[in-house]
């Protein structure tokens, strides 16, 4: 099975963060909070309630306005967030090792679209997804 949701526009990049942690820690962490939040409101209107049993593989399809930022600064962050929301949401129980198989990232850009799509697929699929 495969489980799709979107994240409109783009999560604040790594740098942003690390930037954060260094001025003042309360800040970071409010920057992790607001982006968790948006997240799950996004899963919970996609994904509504439902419990994905492990282990699953994740593709993460970053499409960002433009070719400024470095891919790693981009992806960095937004993976931390994005598997810590899907906790919290009890998406997924965990996101260790024996959770989360394995996952991939592509980057592409879209000037007006900018977007994080997510894709959760269960095990049972990962052959036919290689």
């Amino acid at each position: 099975m495969i489980y799709r949701f979107t994240i409109p526009g783009r999560l604040p990049g790594l740098n942003d963060y690390i930037e954060a942690e260094r001025t003042h820690r309360l800040k970071a962490a409010g920057m992790k909070a607001n982006c968790e939040r948006l997240i799950r409101a996004r899963i919970r209107k996609q994904l509504g309630t439902v419990q994905i049993p492990p282990p699953v593989w994740i593709s993460y399809r970053f499409i960002e306005p433009d070719r400024r930022r470095d891919k790693d600064n981009i992806s960095g962050f937004a993976h931390k967030v994005i598997q810590d929301s899907l906790v919290k949401a009890k998406i997924i129980p965990n996101d260790g090792w024996n959770q989360i198989a394995n996952y991939r990232e592509d980057f592409d850009t879209d000037a007006k679209d900018p977007r994080i799509e997510v894709e959760i697929i269960t095990i049972d699929n990962i052959e036919e997804y290689k």
